[in-house]
């Protein structure tokens, strides 16, 4: 038999395996791991990012803004200046008593070095190591909340010329910070930066420095505080209104806490006195009254409603009152006092009683500047309702330059001769009639006299005329604008502001140039850096459409047939609207005599200023609430002393006839017309005028006792002011309402854009009904 035979493969596998491994040591022998040139790349990366920092460092550093003792020492209020340059007010100032160093007690200092910033004493502005100490802490947690990176002297750079905001918190604004901290350290004694600190910073409740809190929270200085309240002073500014002893105490006391613990820890204290301060509630002590101050140098009551709208302005731009800003605005401060003393004081205006209101705002007609500003009277509220830019009332009226007139002008090259028909009228695919005041038709008669009368029919046929988009288009480059569609209601109505409706007539007195208004012109920062303001001009229709509705609104206040003659100023070259609104049917809760109307506006201008006045209740539905006859034209009376008080010394120019348009006339009567556009126009709402309607027509009123037909033209030979039918002497009445009575009274009216029921609007030229009391018109 054959033996058996084993064969040995185990060395050879074993020698295999053993190849491998050594083979794998000998090649990791031979590929060392590159320590070094790991740590050269980690050295080279550091080394890069330093420089990198350093320069970013440099450049923002280059860019930060100035520091001055007076930034350091001021507080943060912002002064506000009319247009002289003189302070009106002072914001965010409210209740701040400077201490000196030497008056400052040494364990409030002791305590605020311990809360804020340990190191205060040791460090050059900027401490690294507490950066790095806080980091550390607020990391563990053993911080408890305590540790900030930034030195008590960051906070005051902070406080002084940069915003406290969050969203500031930039690498940028951190670098300057930096670097203005090391030049306030290189400037000042650490005992005069703590001075500094103490009295920036804000207390709550409109208290800045801890002199004043210390009046306002204990009703005495700081000298004669106690441990316990000085502590807690200390601690308030990192969260004034939080740590508020009034309405926080828990917290409040936490906090004190906090400052006696950390005053134990860097020795200022020992633990039997923080004990015993932890004792004393913090509550005991404080005052139950407040001392009032008054800093601002004018009394705001004149100026309340322009103040809050500067502020409005401010926050607008993403400032904030309490920013140390000088605010340079536009305010005439006489024409300012003397609007508030109209409205409150002057018996020759004639409100009836103390409810009444009046929103009002005076612009300047070539630059949109605001001048002056009236939201209330006999109103005790600081910064309350601002009924001068709201826009919940209608504006009556004195749309129809607006939105019928201007636009007609503007782009059907209407002529002020144009006939538009005073007929029965219904709003398109509605059964509402539109009427006006006196329920009577005038037939076919010029666009000048509707527009003087302020008759309601032939406005709103020539807003159909328009177009709506057109008409819209007119508008918006006025400034106005709307959520909604207008429609053709609004042609006689909306809901603008007197500020809105200011600035857009100023464009009537301006040539056709529009200025959107504003009250703010120049912004100082802390920095010293300063920002003008103005607003750039908008050509909102031709030179031609300007002068021709100026030619037209004169006759308004000129004409003895005007709806508003109680505004004219005597001698003075002017014009403008009257505006009133009626009561919707059923919505009042009493009973209502036939005069009555919710609003009545007046809105006129010169070459130089442009105002916008509005009257009326905030509640107008309830009794008692609507405005008479004699209550229609006090917005007329405002304008007039106004207008009259600030026109002194001012030249009294008349507005020129631009080249492009031609006079004509007929036995004194003056219109205008573009050249080239000089015939009637139909009308597509009734269809075309006949021959004899042109020709030969004969309206129910006798003007400057000439027919009211189409004129004959004479061209003019030189560029010469208007003279437009404010010329004619004599009275220009309806024949059929001369009938009735003489007086007339100053309705007309508006219709809401959401109305669909039917009301008679009633018109500027109102003849008051026989039980009415007749109102004056001279």
């Amino acid at each position: 038999m054959p033996k058996n035979i084993s064969i040995d493969t185990s060395s050879n596998e074993g020698g295999s395996s053993n190849s491998r491994v050594n083979k794998n040591k000998n090649n990791y022998k031979k590929g060392k791991f590159p320590f070094k040139k790991v740590l050269l790349g980690i050295l080279g990366f550091i080394s890069f990012m330093i420089i990198l920092g350093t320069g970013v460092f440099a450049y923002f550093a280059s860019t930060a803004p100035q520091i001055t003792y007076q930034s350091l020492s001021s507080d943060n209020s912002t002064k506000i200046y009319d247009d002289k340059k003189h302070v009106i007010s002072r914001l965010g100032a409210q209740n701040r008593d400077y201490v000196k160093s030497n008056k400052i007690p040494t364990q409030l200092k002791q305590a605020i070095t311990s809360i804020e910033d340990r190191r205060f004493y040791k460090h050059k502005g900027v401490d690294p190591i507490g950066i790095v100490g806080a980091a550390a802490s607020n990391a563990t947690g053993s911080s408890l909340g305590l540790q900030g990176g930034s030195t008590l002297t960051q906070q005051l750079v902070k406080l002084s010329v940069f915003s406290t905001a969050y969203s500031d918190r930039t690498l940028k604004r951190k670098s300057q910070e930096a670097w203005l901290a090391l030049k306030v350290e290189r400037s000042y004694s650490k005992d005069k930066i703590l001075e500094f600190y103490i009295n920036k910073v804000y207390m709550g409740n409109n208290v800045y420095g801890m002199q004043t809190a210390a009046e306002y929270y204990y009703g005495k200085s700081l000298s004669k505080l106690s441990l316990s309240e000085l502590a807690l002073l200390a601690g308030m500014p990192q969260s004034p209104s939080g740590y508020n002893p009034y309405l926080y105490p828990k917290y409040a006391t936490q906090r004190r806490n906090q400052v006696l613990n950390a005053m134990v820890r860097t020795k200022a204290i020992s633990s039997e006195q923080a004990e015993q301060a932890k004792k004393v509630s913090v509550k005991a002590g404080l005052a139950k009254t407040h001392k009032k101050t008054e800093l601002s140098t004018v009394k705001e009551k004149y100026i309340d409603s322009y103040l809050k709208q500067v502020i409005q302005e401010l926050k607008s731009k993403g400032l904030k009152t309490n920013a140390g800003l000088k605010v340079y605005t536009n305010l005439d401060l006489s024409a300012q006092k003397h609007l508030y003393k109209l409205a409150n004081n002057n018996p020759e205006i004639g409100f009836p009683n103390n409810r009444m209101q009046v929103g009002a705002t005076l612009v300047d007609s070539q630059t949109g500047q605001v001048k002056a500003m009236l939201g209330n009277r006999k109103s005790k509220v600081a910064f309350g309702l601002n009924r001068a830019v709201q826009t919940d009332r209608s504006s009556g009226s004195t749309m129809k330059p607006l939105m019928d007139y201007g636009p007609a002008i503007e782009y059907l090259k209407y002529p002020t001769y144009q006939l538009v028909n005073d007929t029965p009228y219904t709003y398109p695919g509605t059964s509402t009639a539109l009427k006006d005041f006196d329920l009577r038709y005038q037939g076919t008669i010029t666009m000048h006299k509707a527009l003087i009368e302020s008759r309601n029919i032939p406005a709103i046929r020539t807003l159909q005329n328009v177009g709506i988009n057109k008409a819209t288009d007119f508008l918006s480059n006025l400034g106005i604008t709307f959520d909604n569609t207008p429609t053709l209601q609004n042609g006689i109505g909306a809901y603008i502001s007197s500020e809105q409706e200011a600035a857009a007539y100023a464009a009537f007195a301006n040539g056709g140039v529009y200025h959107k208004p504003y009250l703010i012109n120049k912004i100082t920062f802390p920095d010293g850096k300063s920002t003008n303001y103005e607003t750039k001009s908008v050509n909102a229709m031709s030179p031609e459409t300007a002068f021709m509705i100026t030619a037209m609104l004169k006759g308004v206040m000129n004409n003895p047939s005007g709806s508003g003659t109680a505004a004219k100023v005597p001698g003075l070259y002017e014009a403008g609207k009257t505006g009133s609104t009626q009561y919707p049917e059923n919505s009042y809760k009493g009973i209502l005599p036939g005069y009555a109307a919710m609003d009545s506006w007046f809105t006129g201008y010169t070459r130089n200023y442009s105002l916008s006045i509005w009257t009326g209740y905030d509640h107008p539905l309830e009794v008692g609430n609507y405005l008479s006859a004699n209550d229609l034209t006090i917005a007329q009376r405002i304008y007039k002393y106004e207008m009259q008080y600030i026109s002194q010394n001012l030249s009294n120019n008349d507005w020129v006839k631009p080249a492009n348009l031609t006079q004509v006339s007929r036995n004194g009567l003056t219109d205008y017309y573009i050249n080239g556009y000089s015939a009637i126009q139909p009308d597509k709402t009734s269809g075309a005028f006949s021959s004899s309607a042109i020709y030969n027509n004969e309206p129910s009123t006798n003007y400057s006792n000439q027919t009211d037909s189409t004129p004959s033209v004479k061209r003019s030979t030189s560029q010469e002011s208007s003279a437009s039918s404010e010329s004619s002497t004599s009275s220009e009445s309806s024949t059929e309402s001369s009938k009735e009575s003489t007086s007339s009274s100053s309705t007309e009216s508006s219709r809401e854009i959401s109305s669909s029921s039917s009301s008679n609007n009633t018109d500027d030229n109102q003849q008051s009904s026989s039980n009415s009391t007749s109102s004056n018109n001279n």
